[in-house]
């Protein structure tokens, strides 16, 4: 089970570098008035899939008896990411014409919420838990 606290511990920097990757390609694509390309695409579920990934790894955390009280709040504010996110990028690619500012406040929330879930078991968004102890 420590393997995998560590897995999910350390994963949050991937999705954390995903998003801010695709925070900035969406914010670039919107600014400078780009064409939408399959990149908002790729990005989206590169991000989500990492989100996903992130989520069930946490569920099976929760499921093996790794639980307590400040759970609570993390696990809703990873659900609420998780929704928020698999929402506003679906709805944009069933749009006729795709845009930058569903998947741009898609990550600006998922973020807020992934920063908000992680302060809420009373860490630091980039503090070192997994590996230092």
């Amino acid at each position: 089970m420590n393997f995998l606290f560590q897995a999910h511990s350390g994963l949050r920097y991937l999705v954390l570098l995903a998003g801010l990757v695709a925070l900035a390609y969406f914010a670039s694509g919107l600014a400078m008035k780009r064409p939408v390309d399959k990149g908002v695409r790729v990005l989206g579920s590169i991000f989500t899939g990492l989100l996903d990934l992130q989520a069930l790894l946490g569920l099976i955390l929760v499921a093996m008896g790794r639980f307590y009280p400040q759970l609570i709040g993390h696990i809703v504010m990873m659900v609420l990411a998780v929704s928020v996110t698999h929402a506003l990028l679906v709805i944009n690619r069933k749009r006729p014409s795709p845009g930058y500012v569903l998947p741009l406040i898609a990550v600006l929330v998922a973020l807020a919420l992934i920063a908000g879930g992680i302060m809420a078991i009373g860490r630091g968004v980039l503090s070192h838990t997994a590996f230092m102890g």
